[in-house]
Protein backbone atom coordinates (compact mmCIF):
# COMPACT_ATOMS: atom_id res chain seq x y z
CA UNK A 1 0.00 0.00 0.00
CA UNK A 2 1.00 3.98 -0.43
CA UNK A 3 -0.26 6.88 -0.32
CA UNK A 4 -0.40 9.28 -3.61
CA UNK A 5 -0.73 13.01 -2.32
CA UNK A 6 -2.28 15.56 -4.95
CA UNK A 7 -2.04 19.22 -4.54
CA UNK A 8 -2.58 22.27 -6.19
CA UNK A 9 -0.80 25.72 -4.85
CA UNK A 10 -3.78 28.63 -4.50
CA UNK A 11 -3.62 31.61 -5.70
CA UNK A 12 -0.15 30.97 -7.02
CA UNK A 13 0.23 33.79 -8.89
CA UNK A 14 0.69 35.81 -6.04
CA UNK A 15 4.31 34.80 -5.46
CA UNK A 16 6.61 34.74 -8.52
CA UNK A 17 6.97 30.38 -8.97
CA UNK A 18 10.91 31.38 -8.59
CA UNK A 19 10.72 32.42 -5.07
CA UNK A 20 9.46 29.20 -4.35
CA UNK A 21 10.06 26.42 -6.92
CA UNK A 22 13.44 25.41 -6.05
CA UNK A 23 12.68 25.53 -2.56
CA UNK A 24 9.45 22.62 -2.97
CA UNK A 25 11.28 20.84 -5.41
CA UNK A 26 14.19 20.43 -1.74
CA UNK A 27 11.19 19.29 0.42
CA UNK A 28 10.09 16.53 -2.77
CA UNK A 29 14.18 15.54 -3.05
CA UNK A 30 14.00 14.60 0.13
CA UNK A 31 10.88 12.60 0.22
CA UNK A 32 11.85 10.72 -3.45
CA UNK A 33 13.13 11.18 -6.87
CA UNK A 34 11.22 13.00 -10.31
CA UNK A 35 9.60 12.10 -12.57
CA UNK A 36 8.89 8.65 -11.08
CA UNK A 37 7.93 9.71 -7.13
CA UNK A 38 7.31 13.34 -7.32
CA UNK A 39 6.02 15.94 -10.34
CA UNK A 40 5.23 19.33 -10.88
CA UNK A 41 2.84 20.29 -13.47
CA UNK A 42 0.41 23.01 -15.18
CA UNK A 43 3.13 25.57 -13.27
CA UNK A 44 1.10 25.47 -9.54
CA UNK A 45 0.33 21.48 -9.28
CA UNK A 46 1.87 18.33 -8.05
CA UNK A 47 1.82 15.11 -6.86
CA UNK A 48 3.82 12.95 -4.91
CA UNK A 49 4.27 8.95 -3.93
CA UNK A 50 4.65 8.15 -0.12
CA UNK A 51 5.65 4.96 0.30
CA UNK A 52 5.32 4.39 4.19
CA UNK A 53 1.99 5.65 4.71
CA UNK A 54 2.03 6.23 8.32
CA UNK A 55 4.52 9.45 7.20
CA UNK A 56 1.61 10.52 4.85
CA UNK A 57 0.06 13.37 7.24
CA UNK A 58 3.89 14.71 8.71
CA UNK A 59 4.51 15.03 5.04
CA UNK A 60 1.32 17.08 4.11
CA UNK A 61 1.63 19.38 7.50
CA UNK A 62 5.19 20.15 6.18
CA UNK A 63 4.40 21.30 2.75
CA UNK A 64 1.24 23.41 4.03
CA UNK A 65 3.76 25.32 6.77
CA UNK A 66 6.08 25.28 3.84
CA UNK A 67 3.78 27.29 1.63
CA UNK A 68 2.55 29.24 4.73
CA UNK A 69 5.64 30.00 5.21
CA UNK A 70 5.83 32.46 2.01
CA UNK A 71 2.28 33.86 2.47
CA UNK A 72 0.83 31.25 -0.09
CA UNK A 73 -1.62 28.69 0.56
CA UNK A 74 -1.96 24.75 -0.80
CA UNK A 75 -5.01 22.02 -1.57
CA UNK A 76 -4.20 18.34 -1.02
CA UNK A 77 -5.85 14.96 -1.10
CA UNK A 78 -4.41 12.09 0.42
CA UNK A 79 -5.09 8.55 -1.61
CA UNK A 80 -4.14 5.42 0.13
CA UNK A 81 -4.33 2.33 -2.14
CA UNK A 82 -2.30 0.33 -4.30
CA UNK A 83 0.08 1.61 -7.52
CA UNK A 84 -1.25 -1.46 -10.32
CA UNK A 85 0.01 0.29 -13.44
CA UNK A 86 3.61 2.08 -13.01
CA UNK A 87 5.44 4.22 -15.19
CA UNK A 88 8.21 6.20 -15.71
CA UNK A 89 6.43 10.06 -14.52
CA UNK A 90 4.22 9.80 -11.37
CA UNK A 91 1.39 11.04 -13.03
CA UNK A 92 1.36 8.11 -15.99
CA UNK A 93 0.72 5.81 -13.39
CA UNK A 94 -2.14 4.93 -11.60
CA UNK A 95 -3.96 2.24 -9.04
CA UNK A 96 -6.34 2.65 -6.72
CA UNK A 97 -4.23 5.09 -4.69
CA UNK A 98 -4.75 7.50 -7.76
CA UNK A 99 -8.13 7.28 -8.22
CA UNK A 100 -9.12 7.75 -4.62
CA UNK A 101 -6.62 10.77 -4.44
CA UNK A 102 -7.78 12.32 -7.77
CA UNK A 103 -11.70 11.66 -6.49
CA UNK A 104 -10.97 13.70 -3.33
CA UNK A 105 -8.93 15.82 -4.81
CA UNK A 106 -12.28 16.88 -7.01
CA UNK A 107 -14.57 17.84 -3.87
CA UNK A 108 -11.77 20.05 -2.05
CA UNK A 109 -12.92 23.27 -3.96
CA UNK A 110 -16.50 22.48 -3.67
CA UNK A 111 -16.03 21.50 0.18
CA UNK A 112 -14.04 24.84 0.99
CA UNK A 113 -11.85 22.18 2.51
CA UNK A 114 -7.79 22.17 2.12
CA UNK A 115 -6.80 18.82 3.06
CA UNK A 116 -8.88 15.47 3.13
CA UNK A 117 -7.84 11.47 2.70
CA UNK A 118 -9.27 8.72 0.91
CA UNK A 119 -8.41 5.55 2.68
CA UNK A 120 -11.16 3.08 1.00
CA UNK A 121 -12.19 2.81 4.16
CA UNK A 122 -15.53 4.97 4.77
CA UNK A 123 -15.66 5.00 8.90
CA UNK A 124 -12.06 5.67 8.99
CA UNK A 125 -12.29 8.47 6.63
CA UNK A 126 -14.99 10.55 8.32
CA UNK A 127 -13.58 10.27 11.73
CA UNK A 128 -9.90 11.50 10.28
CA UNK A 129 -11.34 13.62 8.26
CA UNK A 130 -13.59 15.05 10.86
CA UNK A 131 -10.03 15.66 12.47
CA UNK A 132 -8.51 17.36 9.92
CA UNK A 133 -11.41 20.02 9.33
CA UNK A 134 -10.86 20.64 13.53
CA UNK A 135 -7.30 21.10 12.85
CA UNK A 136 -7.41 23.42 9.55
CA UNK A 137 -9.14 25.54 11.85
CA UNK A 138 -6.34 26.87 12.84
CA UNK A 139 -3.60 25.86 10.22
CA UNK A 140 -5.58 27.80 7.70
CA UNK A 141 -4.71 30.54 9.48
CA UNK A 142 -1.17 29.99 10.37
CA UNK A 143 0.59 34.09 10.12
CA UNK A 144 4.14 33.37 8.26
CA UNK A 145 6.05 33.69 11.14
CA UNK A 146 4.34 30.38 13.11
CA UNK A 147 4.18 28.46 9.67
CA UNK A 148 8.47 28.86 9.34
CA UNK A 149 8.75 27.48 13.32
CA UNK A 150 5.97 24.45 12.44
CA UNK A 151 8.15 23.54 9.02
CA UNK A 152 11.44 24.00 11.28
CA UNK A 153 10.01 21.87 14.31
CA UNK A 154 8.92 19.11 12.10
CA UNK A 155 12.16 18.99 10.15
CA UNK A 156 14.18 19.00 13.66
CA UNK A 157 11.87 17.01 16.31
CA UNK A 158 14.64 16.88 18.65
CA UNK A 159 15.46 20.76 18.97
CA UNK A 160 14.87 22.49 21.91
CA UNK A 161 13.72 26.07 21.57
CA UNK A 162 16.40 27.75 21.85
CA UNK A 163 18.52 25.19 19.09
CA UNK A 164 15.22 26.53 16.98
CA UNK A 165 16.05 30.03 18.12
CA UNK A 166 19.11 30.01 16.78
CA UNK A 167 17.93 28.74 12.94
CA UNK A 168 15.62 31.09 13.07
CA UNK A 169 17.96 34.07 14.54
CA UNK A 170 14.99 34.74 17.49
CA UNK A 171 15.29 34.36 21.23
CA UNK A 172 13.73 30.98 23.30
CA UNK A 173 10.54 33.19 24.28
CA UNK A 174 9.76 34.35 20.35
CA UNK A 175 9.88 30.44 19.61
CA UNK A 176 7.39 29.62 22.27
CA UNK A 177 5.02 32.60 21.49
CA UNK A 178 5.18 31.31 18.11
CA UNK A 179 4.82 27.67 18.81
CA UNK A 180 1.89 28.71 21.06
CA UNK A 181 0.25 30.54 18.39
CA UNK A 182 0.53 27.63 16.03
CA UNK A 183 -0.73 24.92 18.31
CA UNK A 184 1.75 23.03 17.12
CA UNK A 185 1.71 19.95 20.06
CA UNK A 186 -2.51 19.95 19.18
CA UNK A 187 -1.39 19.13 15.55
CA UNK A 188 1.16 16.76 16.61
CA UNK A 189 -1.17 14.86 18.77
CA UNK A 190 -3.09 14.71 15.63
CA UNK A 191 -0.52 13.64 14.00
CA UNK A 192 0.01 10.40 16.40
CA UNK A 193 -2.95 9.90 16.40
CA UNK A 194 -3.41 9.66 12.61
CA UNK A 195 -0.40 7.18 13.08
CA UNK A 196 -2.26 4.88 15.11
CA UNK A 197 -5.71 4.45 13.25
CA UNK A 198 -3.60 3.87 9.68
CA UNK A 199 -1.92 1.23 11.21
CA UNK A 200 -5.40 -0.63 11.04
CA UNK A 201 -5.29 -0.50 7.22
CA UNK A 202 -2.27 -1.99 7.10
CA UNK A 203 -3.49 -5.27 9.61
Amino acid sequence: MIVILTGDIINSRKVPSKKWINDLKTLFQSIGKSPNDWEIYRGDEFQLEIKNIEDALIIAFQIKAFFKSINLDVRMSLGFGEKTHKTRKITESNGSAFVRSGETFETLKKQKLNLAINSGNAELDEELNLMLKLTLSFMDNWLQQSAEFVLIAIKNPTLSQEEIGVKLGINQAAVSRRQKRSSYELMMQVEHYFRKKIKTLEA
